[in-house]
Formats: C-alpha cells, sequence, structure tokens
C-alpha cells in the first residue's frame, strides 16, 4: 500500500507530507535538510516549547492581541502536546534532528505547526503557526527560554531530589559506621589512620558543595529571554508580553521565571545554560570520586584493599565462576565521563555566540537534559545499591592498620623525623608492627607508645599530650 501523502506551503512553496503528520512544511524541509544523527529533541524540551507556547497565547489574549476563542484553542493544543496526548508519539511528530538549524528555527517551527494543526483538527478554526502561535516570538528568544524553563523543572523536580537522596544516604552511613577507623592513603599509598566518618563526611560535603552551586544558578536559569525576539530589541512583540509570558509560566510549573534584565546577553550566549553544565561536571566529578573510592574499598576479596564488601547484584564473570564486580560504580563512572563529555560540547557551542544569537541551542539543550538525567539517575543508583548496604570488612581492616609503619609518624614530635623514618623502614622489612620496633629503639615506656601509636587517637588530629 503506498504510502499517503498530502501538500502543505510555506513561504518557499508546496512541500509533500506524510498524511499522518500534524507538522507541515517546514518541519518537512527540516526532515529532508538534516541526516546526522537520527535523534530528535528529547521530549522535555519539546514540552518546554509548548509551554512557552501556551503562556504566549494566553498573554496575548491579555494584551488584546488574540481572540479567546483562538487563545483557548492553542492553550489546549499545547496541553496535549505538553501532555503527550496527540495522534502518534514525540519521535514521529518531532522528528526534527538534534542538530539542525543553530537557534532551532525548524523545532519552534515543528511545535508551531504542530499546535496549528491540533487546533484545525479540534476546533476548525483559521489559525497560522506564524501569525497565531508564533505571535510575539522568535525561534531566537523561544529557544534559550524553552532550555532555561526545561532545565529549571528538571533542576527542581528531579536533579535536586536525587542529590538530597543521596545525602541521606551518606548522612545515614556515616552515622551508622562511626568511629570506625582504617588506613587513610594518599598516593594510593598508606597514610596517616581515618575513621569511616571522617571519610563519608568528605563525600557528603563535596555533594553539599555541589547543591549550593546548583541552588546559586537557579536564579540564573530561572531568568528568560523570551521577549527579545529576534536580535533582543522585543521587535513585533508588546511590552508587557515578556512579564505575562513569565506569569502564566510561574501558574503552571510553580517556578518563579522573570524576563531578563538584558535580552541582548541572553539571546547572544547562554551563559546560565554554560554554568549549569559546569555544575553537572563538578557533580559528575564527585560521583567519580566516591564511585573509585568504593571500587578501591572494595577490591579483591583476597589480592585486593578489600576493606568494604558490597552487595553482589550479578555474576561478574561469564568465564570466572564466583567473580563479582562493583557493577553499580562502574555504570556511575561512564555516566560521569558522558556529563563530562556533554559540558565540553556545551562550552563549544556557547563559544559559537556571533553578535546577536548563539548558533548551537538545540545542541546545548539536548545535552544539558541529558546531563541532567544522568546525574539524577546516577545519584539515586550509587546511593542505594553501593552506599547504603555495604559492609565493613573489620578483622582485614583491622590487620592492615595496626601494622601500618605510618603511626610513626605520631612520633615525630617527640623523637624526630629521622628517628622515626629508621623505625618505620626496619619494621616495614622485618614485617613488625611500629610498636614493637620503637619499643626497642627509643627510651618511651610501653604505656607512652600505646597512646602515642593509638590509630583511635591519631584520627583526633593536634599533638599527643
Amino acid at each position: 500500500m503506498p504510502n499517503r501523502s498530502r501538500i502543505e506551503k510555506d513561504s518557499l512553496g508546496e512541500v509533500s507530507v506524510p498524511a499522518e503528520a500534524l507538522y507541515g512544511a517546514q518541519t518537512q524541509r527540516a526532515v529532508n535538510n538534516f541526516h546526522i544523527s537520527n535523534q530528535p529533541l528529547p521530549p522535555t524540551f519539546i514540552r518546554a516549547i509548548a509551554q512557552i507556547k501556551q503562556a504566549a497565547a494566553k498573554a496575548n489574549h491579555e494584551l488584546g492581541l488574540l481572540s479567546e476563542e483562538l487563545a483557548n484553542a492553542i492553550a489546549r493544543a499545547c496541553d496535549q502536546v505538553i501532555q503527550g496526548n496527540f495522534p502518534g508519539n514525540y519521535e514521529q511528530q518531532f522528528p526534527v534532528d538534534i542538530y539542525q538549524t543553530g537557534s532551532g528555527t525548524s523545532s519552534n517551527m515543528n511545535v508551531n505547526e504542530v499546535i496549528t494543526q491540533l487546533v484545525k483538527r479540534k476546533n476548525h478554526l483559521e489559525v497560522s503557526a506564524n501569525d497565531h502561535v508564533n505571535m510575539g516570538q522568535s525561534s531566537n528568544d523561544v529557544i534559550p527560554s524553552a532550555i532555561h524553563v526545561a532545565a529549571s523543572e528538571m533542576v527542581k523536580h528531579q536533579l535536586m531530589p536525587a542529590v538530597d537522596h543521596l545525602l541521606k544516604i551518606l548522612d545515614q552511613r556515616e552515622q551508622e559506621l562511626g568511629s570506625i577507623v582504617k588506613t587513610g592513603r594518599t598516593h594510593l599509598m598508606d597514610a596517616m589512620p581515618v575513621t569511616f566518618e571522617q571519610e563519608i563526611s568528605g563525600w557528603k560535603a563535596l555533594v553539599l558543595q555541589d547543591r549550593q552551586r546548583f541552588q546559586q544558578c537557579m536564579e540564573r536559569l530561572n531568568s528568560l529571554a523570551i521577549g527579545g525576539t529576534a536580535v533582543g530589541t522585543g521587535t513585533n512583540t508588546h511590552r508587557d508580553f515578556a512579564i505575562k509570558v513569565c506569569e502564566h509560566l510561574h501558574r503552571t510549573t510553580g517556578i518563579t521565571f522573570k524576563p531578563s534584565d538584558n535580552f541582548f546577553a541572553s539571546l547572544s550566549l547562554p551563559s546560565a545554560a554554560l554554568e549549569l553544565s559546569s555544575t553537572l561536571k563538578s557533580l559528575a566529578t564527585t560521583l567519580t570520586k566516591v564511585a573509585n573510592d568504593l571500587r578501591w574499598m572494595n577490591s579483591g576479596p583476597l589480592a585486593g584493599l578489600g576493606e568494604i564488601e558490597m552487595t553482589a547484584l550479578q555474576p561478574g564473570s561469564s568465564i570466572m565462576p564466583g567473580k563479582v564486580n562493583p557493577v553499580i560504580c562502574e555504570c556511575v563512572l561512564m555516566a560521569s565521563a558522558q556529563i563530562t563529555g556533554f559540558d565540553t560540547a556545551i562550552t563549544i557551542g556557547a563559544q559559537s555566540s556571533n553578535f546577536q544569537l548563539n548558533t548551537m541551542l538545540p545542541m546545548i539543550g539536548s545535552n544539558l537534559i541529558k546531563g541532567i538525567t544522568l546525574a539524577s539517575n546516577s545519584c539515586r543508583l550509587l546511593a542505594d545499591k553501593a552506599l547504603a548496604d555495604f559492609k565493613v570488612k573489620q578483622e582485614h581492616i583491622d590487620e592492615a592498620l595496626y601494622k601500618n609503619p605510618i603511626l610513626i609518624t605520631a612520633l615525630n614530635p617527640v623523637i624526630g623525623y629521622m628517628k622515626a623514618a629508621e623505625i618505620a623502614k626496619q619494621a616495614y622489612t622485618e614485617k613488625r608492627s611500629v610498636f614493637e620496633v620503637a619499643k626497642e629503639k627509643t627510651n618511651l615506656s610501653e604505656s607512652e607508645l600505646k597512646k602515642l601509636l593509638d590509630p583511635i587517637l591519631l584520627t583526633k588530629g593536634g599533638l599527643a599530650e
């Protein structure tokens, strides 16, 4: 059976469009032009554009520029897009490749055309994708605004709860493991002792710092370019349009958006998106540090550090029976690497800001959305399947801890660095404890040595009394 089609028109002429498509001529031209990745923009991005279209229709009606009937019809069609309640799916009706025109004009018009077709099919009204759905707007202010709307909602409803969950699990483990002492490590070599509580507190502090960075970024992310239209001057839009659009977005999202203080800046360089991407990379780096620490601590079980035992989640080898791997840590490490890659691309994309417009917005928006998703899921996965239930192997830890020659560091203020180094070297060579060798090589009493070399006291810092 031959594929059915219909003819649509735009300013360049006629285009054949699949009969079942809700989109029109401009979308079809983009589909024909951009054969790059076969990956359309994420549905989250499309929904954000539709949210802006809905707020714009309501704003234009309040400003006396759009009839109530048409504004309501457009708003209802936007709801269909936002909720995914339309024939087909997002990939079918919003098929434009991520790698398209740098302003995202093709995707802006794709949404305009779909909304227009939904209005026509349900309400039988005369409606124009450019004149009505896109009224008071340009792709140049809609797309950067959509990036901010999508990212703001994802940070508020997805990322921050995931970060808070990770912090909760870290806090629980910090309290549960309390003052269990283990060998500290610098350069992957034995160092002065620390407690699990101290080690986990370091992880938690790093996550808290990242959380604070996200909070600080939100204020700038909530500032929208909408109202700047083509170049930042606000051509063809009402002076109160931007404020009213932000008010309507606040009602539907619960987030307090505001017009940008300077549209020329907002249209020409996506600095808030760049800041958010950088903060995502910081969180990814923190997750990498925690995941790698856990992998090292879990290594073994016989030939590694063997300080902890992580829950066995799946067989680790197709050839070696009984092998179990730290799969969650590895999963998070890969996701973190990808977030870092996204940030590199976003950084280069932000640098493509010439005169009044950035020309890599679709890629920036897509990478940002994917990065937030990876970071959110990684936080929860690492918390629930790696951190929450690992077991401490106390006997193995103690065996290494009390034989650690580095404990001699505590005697530096008493016997001097060179003498302490001599004792440490002998203890290591003879595979004896530093306590035994120090007892032979110094005038310190057994009780003094026990106090000075007590690993628990050494975790408290300062000078021994």
